[in-house]
């Protein structure tokens, strides 16, 4: 239809290639959150994972509950963030 491969990388590509981009991107997230906790588990000096072991030491069942839960808490906030961009910049998911 006459349109240059600019155009057709943008107007197509592009957009059609976003559904899949904020996939990966969502599960990459989820997988970046967990590597985190669990280098905090292991060898961080301060921080989430750092306070619930310290708790389990100490068997303070309350912190580190907490701790799981805050974890959880935030996977879920990065999650929502994540789903909410989505909303955002690809308005056709899931039409159709």
């Amino acid at each position: 239809l006459g349109a240059s491969k600019w155009q057709i990388m943008r107007y197509v590509i592009v957009p059609n290639s976003l559904p899949e981009i904020f996939t990966g991107a969502r599960v990459a997230m989820g997988v970046c959150w967990g590597t985190v906790v669990a280098a905090e588990l292991v060898a961080a000096e301060k921080g989430a994972g750092m306070m619930i072991m310290v708790a389990s030491k100490f068997q303070q069942t309350d912190v580190v509950i907490l701790g799981i839960i805050l974890i959880g808490a935030i996977g879920f906030a990065i999650d929502m963030l994540m789903r909410w961009a989505e909303k955002i910049m690809v308005p056709w998911k899931g039409r159709g």
